[in-house]
């Protein structure tokens, strides 16, 4: 049998809630990244615990990859549904494969394996069907059923049930496989595979975090999944309250009294945190707060992404306090993000707001991580004589001391003295709303120390387009670049509040673009207030689904024509 080589080598599974089709997606992205490879995952799925229509997309390249692709070389649907949605999504050469029990019009190209059949031999089969896209994917890289009962043994439970189903599905699929074998390149070195709301966590952990506190709301959910599976790993405290109103509410009281605090949600979930927020914005109270977007308004797409909640972070809380807002555009930069928005949330005491989607939360991909680039969370501390807990300093900031303590420590949600002490005096409401806006004024000079903005493709000359974007939406144009061949640099600022205007002001009058996910346009709208820059054209994509890398790469191409 011939043998054909990808550079970019992609796998769907589909199948409805209760096949395990999460769990192949990992097994898949996992396998790939230990032949050295890079992998990216994505999960699309329905806000259903059974039944639906759930699927998976996996792509693997040599070289880093930021996206999964629209066309696939290994399609295995394991229901009528997502045979007839996911056909006609693959490559020339690629290899459709289909449960014949369930599937009887199918494609005379396409291969069917009476899946349902084989797994009824056994117990919970309809858990068991997934098992048989690991099956599929070792016929056509011309892999032994030895190494395929390996994987399984690492990765499933009921190993000597799984394994002989996994067996009599490779025999039926290499008889009727007739293509040419795939031969993958294996890397040098291995990388682990991370989803977003993993880094996000695991950066946090990295800055100091002592206590995070949750309600679950999707997509945020599994980052209070993943963090109460790992208390004692970690050795920080997990907290689920009755709602969202107590999560906010006791991580401002866990802060007060010295530890280090985040807390996470979605739309309305992080809605009901906001009056909170402003209380942090008043006691000066230092908060990770992790905001994960999914389509709105109201309860929405609950498993979707999209990039409609850039005001309502940038503008949370009543009233006027500074408060820093940020957004990765990759999983590795979710790590390192997380440990500086907790060190700057410490450092100048006042709210730090993580801005991402669904689209980064859940999807995985294989990044390397150096805990020495991260943060770790420090602040000002009460050295001796009278204490002041607003002390008025030329920073802003003043400093903090804890419990116990012969000190009194007075934190207040009314306007307050140094001391505290509520006011209404007029001239002590002044010098406390010039006291945190000095504090915004050090945020900025801080934010001038750091890398507040991406910018790749800088071999690129002056003249040569820009696109701008922020947020997950980074990877899916970079990783359409790359497929398309395009010239263009890319411009992602980093960080969202204070706004890096001084970072920008060279790219204006230069041709440019955005890319959203916004109805509204809300990234052109803030490039515009805050840098005064006016672009030329935009892509904008609200369906609730990521950009696809072929879809975005034919789009950019065109609006640069």
């Amino acid at each position: 049998m011939d043998i054909v080589k990808k550079e970019v080598f992609t796998v769907l599974v589909g199948g409805s809630a209760g096949n395990g089709v999460k769990k192949i997606g990992a097994v898949l992205s996992s396998f790939f990244a230990s032949m050295g490879r890079h992998a990216f995952e994505m999960e699309d799925y329905q806000s259903l615990i059974k039944g639906g229509h759930n699927f998976c997309v996996v792509s693997t390249s040599i070289e880093p990859i930021y996206s999964h692709y629209e066309k696939k070389d290994i399609i295995v649907t394991l229901d009528e549904r997502s045979y007839k949605k996911h056909k006609d999504e693959a490559t020339q050469d690629g290899v459709v494969v289909y449960n014949s029990d369930l599937v009887k019009n199918a494609d005379e190209n396409h291969i069917g394996i009476p899946l349902t059949t084989f797994a009824r031999k056994y117990p919970n089969p309809e858990l068991r069907l997934g098992v048989s896209v690991i099956s599929v994917l070792f016929g056509v890289l011309g892999l032994s059923k030895e190494e395929l009962a390996n994987i399984i043994k690492d990765n499933f439970k009921d190993v000597e049930n799984n394994i002989s189903f996994a067996n009599e599905v490779y025999d039926f699929f290499v008889d009727h496989f007739k293509e040419k074998r795939i031969e993958l390149e294996k890397g040098n070195k291995t990388f682990p595979v991370v989803s977003g709301n993993e880094a996000i966590p695991l950066g946090a952990y990295a800055g100091g975090l002592d206590m995070f506190f949750a309600y679950p709301m999707t997509p945020a959910s599994t980052i209070l999944h993943f963090l109460a599976s790992h208390t004692k790993d970690f050795g920080i405290g997990v907290m689920h309250p009755e709602n969202e109103i107590a999560v906010i509410n006791m991580a401002i009281g866990a802060a007060s009294v010295g530890l280090k605090t985040m807390v996470a949600s979605s739309g309305g979930g992080f809605a009901l945190m906001e009056e909170a927020i402003s209380l942090a914005g008043m006691t000066e109270t230092p908060i990770l707060a992790v905001l994960s977007s999914r389509p709105g308004p109201s309860t929405g797409v609950p498993t979707y992404t999209e990039q409609g909640d850039l005001y309502f972070a940038l503008n949370q809380g009543h009233g006027e306090f500074p408060k820093i807002v940020a957004s990765p555009g990759t999983h590795e930069e979710a790590f390192y993000l997380a440990s500086d928005l907790l060190a700057l949330a410490w450092e100048f005491q006042t709210v730090s707001i993580l801005l991402t989607e669904k689209h980064l939360s859940e999807s995985r991909k294989t990044f390397e991580i150096d805990l020495e680039k991260s943060s770790f969370a420090d602040y000002m501390k009460h050295t001796d004589g009278e204490y002041l807990r607003y002390k008025l300093t030329d920073s802003g900031v003043s400093p903090l001391l804890f419990p116990p303590s012969e000190s009194v420590i007075k934190f207040s949600s009314y306007e307050h003295d140094e001391y505290g002490l509520s006011t209404e005096d007029p001239e002590m409401i002044t010098k406390m709303h010039d006291k945190r806006f000095r504090k915004y004024n050090s945020i900025v000079q801080k934010l001038k120390t750091m890398k507040t903005v991406n910018v790749y493709n800088t071999q690129l000359g002056e003249n040569t387009p820009v696109i701008f974007t922020y947020g997950s939406t980074t990877m899916s144009v970079l990783e359409a670049l790359k497929f398309g061949k395009i010239e263009a640099r890319v411009i992602q600022p980093i960080y969202l509040e204070p706004f890096p205007s001084w970072e920008l002001d060279k790219f204006k009058g230069v041709k440019s673009y955005v890319v959203e996910q916004s109805v509204m346009g809300s990234f052109e709208r803030l490039l515009k207030e805050k840098a005064g820059i006016k672009v030329n054209g935009h892509i904008k994509k609200y369906d609730g689904r990521p950009f696809e890398v072929e879809s975005l790469s034919k789009a950019i191409k065109e609006v640069l024509a």
